[in-house]
């Protein structure tokens, strides 16, 4: 039997960090229907002194982020969300990325896709980059607060995230800041742009970057 994209738990997450110093903050919440279950986020020890360009992006030094914890501490946490949901991102080809850096496979976990299919992979992934992506003007800007802006989504942000978020980290670019923002798109994608109320299988399927990809799990559907 197929999912509805609100009977099983998705978990959108965003990193801040890059190549050099790895993950230096998570942010993770965990939706059901349109309504925010959890949230999780921290600092992570940096592998490397955090550089410059990257610091005016995300603004954590190194030396606030080394009193942390490292990200591979995360591995329980994250392996038990793969196991209970899929996982989301906007654009989440560099969270994949990012991850996989980490910890490779997660354990045997649903697939998502086919019932009672298990598979060791963190994807496959909603995208709310790409489900946005899909839909555009060739002129519209898929960055994150410009998508959130165009749908009058930036006061509920506002609101959740001083509930959520830590004091100094509600702004764009903050882990946890970013992945509430995504969430939001995500429900709103799924409220306002299907005439059906969408199978979790169809969001995934519409969230592949390749159209040949969206075809290919399209057509199981029909099966």
């Amino acid at each position: 039997m197929e999912l509805y994209w609100d009977e099983a738990p998705i978990h959108v997450i965003d990193f801040e960090g890059g190549l050099q110093c790895g993950i230096v903050e998570y942010g993770i919440v965990t939706i059901k229907g349109s309504s925010i279950e959890s949230v999780a986020t921290r600092f992570c020890q940096p592998k490397a002194p955090i550089p410059k360009n990257e610091w005016s992006i995300h603004k954590i030094t190194t030396a606030e982020a080394s009193l942390e914890m490292p990200f591979e501490e995360e591995w329980e946490r994250f392996a038990s969300i793969r196991e209970s949901g899929p996982l989301a991102a906007h654009f989440a080809s560099a969270e994949n990325t990012m991850l996989k850096s980490v910890f490779p496979y997660p354990r045997k976990s649903p697939s998502w896709l086919d019932d009672g299919k298990s598979i060791v992979s963190w994807g496959p992934w909603l995208d709310t980059g790409t489900l946005y992506r899909n839909m555009r003007r060739a002129e519209d800007s898929l960055k994150l607060a410009d998508l959130v802006r165009r749908y009058h989504l930036q006061p509920g942000l506002d609101d959740l995230s001083s509930i959520h978020c830590p004091v100094g980290r509600q702004n764009y670019h903050c882990a946890l800041y970013d992945a509430i923002a995504s969430a939001l798109l995500l429900i709103y994608y799924c409220k306002e742009f299907s005439k059906h109320r969408l199978l979790l299988s169809e969001v995934i399927g519409r969230s592949q970057g390749s159209r040949a990809k969206r075809q290919k799990i399209k057509q199981r559907e029909l099966f």
